[in-house]
């Protein structure tokens, strides 16, 4: 019942040149969408052409590939066991571009089922929710004071200094040596340049520095 029920979905599943040209070219129209929606939203940050360029090519090759699939068995199972084998080895840096990958490949395959109407909405719901969210305010996140002290240096004068500017000093790490003491604070603060000033008002301070920290953000 199922070799039957396969073989009559794939031979009554016969392609004609105008779906295969109207689903292509509705795959460019939105594979050009796609490839805006990336270069608005990265403008801010990192731009990578090339990679915005493979976005914009995934769903027309992803859409002949769902084609393809539907019109013969043998191809089908032929392309089942090809990417099977495939290994992607490029790393994604950016946790935002694997969305954008996984968006290109997705509407590709609904494209591919000849359901257009169900791309659109993709589309339009994936780009308000990323204008949405976009808009949402960014939690400050912490940095990381460096602190070098000398000998008679006392951790609890750096830390209430800290106190000041910063909400809940967290000590990350310290080393006592024969110099002094250093010590590596994590704080929360959007005020880097007054926390640094007060913590040169701390006695036996040798050398104070604030850093960016690209940890989680601290709520």
């Amino acid at each position: 019942m199922i070799k039957k029920s396969v073989l009559e979905t794939v031979e009554g599943n016969t392609l004609s040149m105008w779906t295969i040209y109207t689903t292509l070219g509705v795959g460019i129209l939105f594979s050009i969408y796609i490839y805006g929606i990336y270069w608005f939203s990265q403008k801010k940050g990192f731009y990578n052409k090339q990679f915005n360029i493979v976005l914009g090519v995934l769903p027309v090759i992803t859409a002949g590939i769902i084609l393809a699939m539907q019109s013969n068995l043998i191809i089908s199972l032929g392309m089942v066991g090809a990417l099977s084998i495939v290994r992607f080895r490029t790393a994604i840096k950016e946790p935002k571009d694997l969305l954008f990958l996984f968006w290109s490949i997705s509407v590709g395959i609904i494209l591919g089922a000849r359901n257009y109407g169900l791309a659109f909405a993709v589309c339009l719901a994936v780009t308000v929710l990323l204008l949405l969210l976009e808009l949402l305010p960014e939690a400050r996140t912490s940095v990381l004071l460096v602190v070098n002290m000398g000998k008679e240096g006392k951790e609890e004068d750096v830390l209430s200094a800290a106190a000041k500017f910063a909400k809940h000093p967290k000590v990350k790490t310290r080393n006592r040596t024969m110099d002094g003491l250093d010590m590596i604070v994590e704080c929360r603060t959007g005020k880097e340049s007054e926390l640094l000033e007060e913590i040169w008002t701390v006695e036996h301070i040798l050398s104070a520095s604030v850093m960016a920290h690209d940890g989680e953000a601290i709520y």
